[in-house]
């Protein structure tokens, strides 16, 4: 599986870093961050990196922001509950709904079920959830100005295409 990926700027890893003394009951803390716009089921990655640097022609660049720090209880894979930092992004949003529309959603991730977070950790109590969710954090805005194609099986960003400013 492949994911398009919005670069995180170093100001969310301090973030993260700054909750890293409260993720210690979770069973899985997460360090690396990345925000995902778009999973891929495509496994011929030469025509995925095609068919996006064509869907990306003239996709502008937009803003994102780290607001706070919130859980799904019931995530539709994997343990829970995950935390996350939750993102405000209309931009990442709208570029989600436009890659759905071309590619597909991959059930109960996205299209409706799409929210853009990065994700902290995961499993552990609810009730430990709900108290980091309860943290304050200074938000973190910045300009997406690039996206990364990551490649799961290698666990690496195999490419980056660049949305003009």
């Amino acid at each position: 599986m492949h994911s398009l990926n919005v670069p995180v700027p170093g100001q969310v890893a301090r973030v993260a870093s700054d909750l890293f003394p409260y993720l210690a009951p979770f069973d899985r803390v997460r360090d690396r961050h990345t925000l995902v716009c778009k999973r891929f089921e495509e496994s011929d990655f030469d025509r995925l990196r095609a068919q996006l640097h064509e869907s990306l022609r003239g996709a502008p660049a937009f803003e994102a922001r780290v607001t706070g720090v919130d859980y799904f209880e019931q995530p539709p894979r994997g343990s829970a509950p995950v935390v996350y930092l939750a993102v405000e992004s209309p931009g990442l949003v709208s570029l989600h709904e436009q890659l759905v529309d071309e590619f597909g959603a991959i059930d109960g991730l996205e299209g409706d079920n799409y929210v853009p977070h990065v994700t902290l950790a995961r499993g552990g109590s609810l009730a430990d959830a709900r108290m980091l969710a309860g943290h304050d954090i200074d938000p973190v805005e910045w300009t997406v100005s690039q996206l990364d194609l990551y490649d799961a099986e290698f666990r690496e960003t195999a490419a980056s295409l660049t949305l003009p400013v």
